[in-house]
């Protein structure tokens, strides 16, 4: 039951925006994790300052998925979304931040996993 919230300083265009969402799809799997229950927010022209500035293009990605995995996956699923970040809007790596959070309860289709 993964959501990425994926936040962009950068314009994203309906086409970077599908092929964004279609490696969110495929980089989620790094974490052992399904594209099958996979929510993605994709947000363009956001105002990111990052250190005091927003003179250089940046992104933020948060995971908020239910369960845990390994800092060893994380660590790969990072590197994958600041590769999205870099190829698809040309954001520097150094300036992506990712934030994970694992989540105990969560609800679907009036259940609670």
């Amino acid at each position: 039951m993964p959501f990425i919230d994926a936040r962009f300083s950068t314009p994203v265009s309906a086409t970077q925006e599908e092929s964004i969402k279609k490696r969110l799809g495929e980089a989620i799997t790094l974490i052992g994790k399904s594209e099958a229950y996979l929510m993605v927010q994709i947000q363009s022209d956001c105002k990111l300052y990052f250190k005091g500035t927003k003179d250089a293009d940046s992104a933020y990605f948060e995971i908020k998925l239910l369960g845990k995995s390994t800092k060893a996956n994380y660590e790969k699923l990072t590197a994958a979304l600041c590769e999205i970040a870099q190829n698809e809007l040309s954001i520097p790596t150094d300036r992506v931040y990712v934030k994970f959070e694992e989540i105990e309860y969560w609800g679907y289709d009036s259940f609670v996993f």
